[in-house]
């Protein structure tokens, strides 16, 4: 392999192939396509006051989370999307987790799990988050797993850790903010 060769893989592998900061675009290869369904949320606190966003976007295998968090308590904490598009405080209408195929709660149960069961959000001291999660076969698009369905669903962050395996929701504790997802 020449110099120049080597340097020029270098630089994909440790960049992709783009400038630190671009966002990735369609490959020039590529047959035009439809833009990604996205939608952004605000997650609010049992006060009314913004926490968070969170911007949803499809993709060929589910939704892509990238959210950013301010104001919430330090530690571990459950997030989970829910079966009905309302949050009212204490956000008990937002029902249960999202679980169209009807399985048990939990990653660590051999039966599970829910299709709205997220990995725990950690919390640092500052109450600052950025982060990013993946929701498997999750959509925005029509269809069984689509999250605007007739009542839309609703993103929950919970005060304690998800312990990915009690029922029905992971012994997360009480809802500690909400965002409302609807077409």
């Amino acid at each position: 392999m020449t110099p120049a060769v080597r340097s020029g893989l270098l630089a994909v592998l440790c960049c992709g192939g783009m400038a630190l900061g671009q966002a990735p675009g369609p490959s020039p290869a590529a047959p035009a396509t439809a833009a990604a369904a996205t939608k952004t949320v605000e997650l609010k606190d049992q006060k009314g006051q913004v926490v968070g966003t969170v911007l949803l976007l499809d993709t060929p295998h589910g939704l892509l989370l990238r959210g950013s968090l301010t104001g919430l308590p330090p530690g571990v904490h459950a997030i989970h999307f829910h079966e009905i598009g309302t949050c009212e405080p204490p956000f008990k209408t937002s029902g249960g987790h999202f679980n169209p195929s009807r399985k048990q709660h939990g990653m660590m149960d051999p039966s599970g799990m829910h299709a709205g069961d997220l990995p725990n959000l950690v919390i640092p001291k500052n109450g600052k988050l950025d982060f990013e999660l993946f929701a498997l076969g999750l959509t925005l698009a029509d269809g069984p797993n689509t999250l605007l369905d007739t009542d839309g669903t609703a993103l929950v962050i919970h005060a304690k850790a998800d312990d990915y395996k009690s029922q029905p929701a992971g012994d997360a504790g009480d809802r500690i903010a909400c965002a409302v997802i609807t077409r």
